[in-house]
């Protein structure tokens, strides 16, 4: 049995200033929210975060920014964050924006054990500055790096007490691959169950990858709502 936290503020308590922690999710899709709060709640500082974006102005890991508590924010889009755009134009903020495929396969690779691997994308750009590059088959790729996090903090729907996961449809997106990259994975979850409930044919990443578990319930925030007139 992996450890269940009895609250969130426990859960993240051994993030410190200066980790570097990977967030599931796309837009606001599959946050862990409840963790984020608990973050954003703390003082820990000086964090470098890898996640494809950085949530809203006022909800998911935006509520971090306007903190202040991210110093590098890894991404792949910035979104609807006016916070974002102005610490990143400020120079307050280091960024980095890689390639939204690129980025999931950095993560992929990092969990996998892989250091790096060869991409065409990025080639020819500034992406590809002071990076190896090699030609296979007559075009050129170039060498990008792997990640690994020394926290990563992940949102499923449901979890065994051993720490097996299964995601709800399309919050899975970069949830898995980020929890076999974490040194350490805290999973958020709606359903806890006892170990052999969950079909195994059903489960998304095994327990081997998560380190521990809190159940919360989550607003399930809509990133840009819509409506019929």
């Amino acid at each position: 049995m992996k450890p269940i936290y009895s609250s969130f503020q426990e859960a993240v308590e051994q993030i410190k200033d200066g980790s570097t922690i990977m967030v599931g999710g796309f837009g606001l899709c599959g946050i862990p929210e409840n963790l984020i709060l608990a973050l954003a709640k703390s003082e820990v500082k000086d964090l470098t975060v890898i996640s494809n974006n950085c949530g809203v102005d006022d909800w998911g890991l935006g509520l971090l920014l306007q903190n202040k508590q991210i110093s590098k924010m890894i991404g792949s889009y910035v979104g609807e964050n006016k916070e974002f755009e102005r610490q990143a134009l400020s120079g307050e903020l280091a960024v980095e924006l890689v390639p939204q495929g690129t980025l999931a396969e950095k993560i992929r690779a990092g969990g996998a054990g892989i250091p790096a691997f060869y991409t065409p994308a990025g080639v020819g750009t500034p992406i590809a500055e002071g990076k190896e590059t090699r030609i296979f088959n007559g075009k050129e790729y170039v060498l990008e790096e792997s990640f690994i996090a020394d926290f990563s903090l992940v949102r499923a729907e449901k979890a065994d007490k051993m720490g097996n996961l299964i995601y709800n449809k399309t919050a899975r997106n970069f949830n898995p691959m980020m929890a076999a990259a974490g040194k350490v994975t805290i999973a958020e979850v709606e359903e806890l169950y006892e170990i052999g409930e969950l079909d195994p044919n059903r489960i998304h990443t095994p327990s081997i990858y998560v380190q521990g578990l809190i159940v919360g319930e989550q607003k399930k925030r809509i990133e840009r709502l819509t409506l019929s007139k």
